[in-house]
């Protein structure tokens, strides 16, 4: 589902150049739960905004379900984004104005659904997530925890190949959050891919797979439950002797 060779992105800074992604080469199968690990610098969010086709890299391919599109415009990369992508966010980028279901609605319409086939997949969505009777509310009217199911049924609406996650407990409190990744595993139980990003390992292990970035590289990819797989080399050294 998801193929990246050997990514590099490289971004100028003043006279140096900073290697965000040195080389990286990642499969993510259909199916997978994976969450993508890595401290502030280490390469995750870019990580992210490539596979979500927010950006493209500088050298290397990436493919989605089989389609090349590092190489894409911006107007292409919004097309594979409305068919392909289902996106979740720590903030949830609900607008306040819109109803629930209007918010549900808003990726359908930009991929050009009729009015009604969009009330049917946004009902339908809310209901999955247990907000079948939340659709006229505004976002304010909810809390925080089902403000964030109305973010994961708009990104179900479309019946996304990839479900990415970014940091979506970060806004939650901890009994929230729980909710909230249950929900995901529940989703990935169904037979949906699910990309998880994140800085907490306690929110990774949640994950079947976890793949952590460090310095623009991929240090481990493994089974999340491995020891390995929440430790960094630095740490694993800590109080040996010298």
């Amino acid at each position: 589902m998801i193929e990246l060779r050997d990514i590099y992105k490289i971004y100028p800074m003043g006279e140096e150049t900073v290697h965000a992604l040195d080389g990286v080469s990642l499969t993510i199968d259909r199916g997978e739960f994976v969450a993508i690990v890595g401290q502030s610098g280490s390469g995750k969010s870019t990580a992210m905004n490539i596979i979500g086709c927010l950006d493209v890299p500088t050298s290397g391919t990436y493919r989605l379900g089989g389609v090349d599109v590092s190489t894409m415009g911006d107007d292409q990369q919004a097309d594979i984004r409305n068919k392909m992508l289902g996106f979740i966010f720590q903030q949830y980028n609900l607008i306040p104005k819109l109803t629930v279901e209007e918010n549900v609605e808003l990726p359908l319409l930009y991929a050009g659904v009729a009015p009604e086939e969009r009330r049917r997949r946004a009902k339908r969505s809310l209901e999955r997530v247990g907000l079948g009777d939340k659709g006229r509310h505004l976002p304010a009217q909810l809390s925080g925890g089902q403000q964030q199911r109305v973010s994961i049924a708009r990104a179900l609406a479309g019946d996304p190949s990839v479900i990415l996650a970014d940091e979506p407990t970060g806004a939650l409190d901890s009994r929230t959050g729980r909710e909230v990744l249950h929900f995901l595993q529940q989703l990935n139980d169904e037979g949906n891919t699910v990309v998880l990003i994140t800085h907490d390992n306690s929110i990774a292990v949640k994950a079947k797979r976890i793949v952590r970035l460090q310095d623009g590289h991929i240090i481990y990819d493994g089974d999340a439950r491995d020891p390995r797989a929440v430790v960094q080399p630095d740490e694993s050294r800590e109080g040996a002797a010298p």
